[in-house]
């Protein structure tokens, strides 16, 4: 008698991992990763933000050493996990899973989503660590949009024990199973959300930072004690104005007027944000946003 019952989805191994651009969240990415003893490759075009990222694992790791409880060796055998890459074919020649953690710009993902499907191995699956674009969208950039996915970790990833997974329309159940199962080994939680704008963590968080932003421009209080009252009242790690100078004050505008552009006028950014962005006050890593890290200042 033929059996009836549902065959099983498989779940792929994996084994090597790239992260295709090293900045704040791809050297974290990176991180996470190699934390669960994946080889990891990690390229950027740029070679200065190559650098800064392999510097910031190694400087990120010395302040988290006494919490991971990581001596000198269980450090340098982390740090040989991740192995710098000048050029994308190189990193991906030989990947199981490819997250890119690019600038938020849907032209610059179709365009390395494209050079990843034509340089990986056919098995490979290509994650983005999108917060507000479609996965539908940059998978149509490929051959395999079965084999793409969203995978959005979020601020600090090697910290964060969560990340949101969005399928989209022709992501088969077995690069969803095995994208769960890859993050459970690095130490992760998931949750699945429906490839839409912002997806759900976004969608709620932004228009909140959004509204702190138009609160500082109306005076409403100072940008401490707006931290202050969302660290202290509400509960958050960190408040949403030094939590837009961490993430960058672009990207935060940029994610906004994504969401703008498909959800509408309630989510149009306030023009302080705009303001402070066309001032090139980017943040941390220009030195200068909502605060000034010139000098060192305590944080709300």
């Amino acid at each position: 008698m033929v059996s009836r019952e549902p065959k099983e989805i498989g779940i792929m191994e994996i084994r090597n991992v790239a992260v295709i651009g090293l900045g704040t969240m791809g050297s974290q990415i990176a991180l996470v990763c190699a934390r669960g003893g994946y080889k990891t490759s990690a390229a950027d075009r740029s070679e200065d933000i190559l650098r800064n990222g392999i510097a910031g694992i190694k400087a990120f790791l010395k302040k988290q050493a006494g919490r991971w409880k990581l001596n000198a060796d269980e450090e340098g055998n982390l740090l040989s996990q991740i192995i710098p890459c000048k050029d994308l074919q190189s990193a991906v020649s030989d990947a199981d899973l490819v997250i890119e953690a690019v600038y938020e710009d849907i032209n610059v993902k179709k365009e390395i989503f494209r050079d990843v499907d034509q340089a990986a191995p056919p098995r490979t699956i290509i994650a983005s660590n999108t917060s507000t674009l479609s996965i539908s969208q940059m998978a149509s950039a490929t051959l395999r949009p079965e084999r793409c996915i969203a995978t959005h970790f979020l601020i600090p990833a090697a910290l964060t024990p969560l990340v949101e997974l969005a399928k989209g329309l022709d992501t088969s159940d077995e690069t969803h199973k095995t994208t769960v199962a890859f993050l459970e080994a690095c130490g992760k939680e998931t949750v699945t959300v429906s490839d839409s704008p912002g997806f759900v963590i976004n969608r709620l968080y932004l228009p909140m930072v959004n509204e702190a932003f138009f609160a500082l421009e109306n005076s409403i209080a100072s940008p401490e004690d707006i931290d202050r009252c969302c660290t202290r009242g509400l509960g958050y790690p960190m408040g949403p104005l030094a939590a837009a100078d961490a993430f960058g004050l672009d990207i935060m505008l940029d994610c906004m007027n994504s969401l703008h552009k498909e959800l509408g006028e309630k989510y149009r950014p306030a023009p302080l944000l705009v303001k402070l962005v066309k001032a090139g006050w980017l943040g941390r890593k220009s030195g200068r946003g909502v605060y000034s890290y010139f000098t060192k200042m305590k944080r709300p």
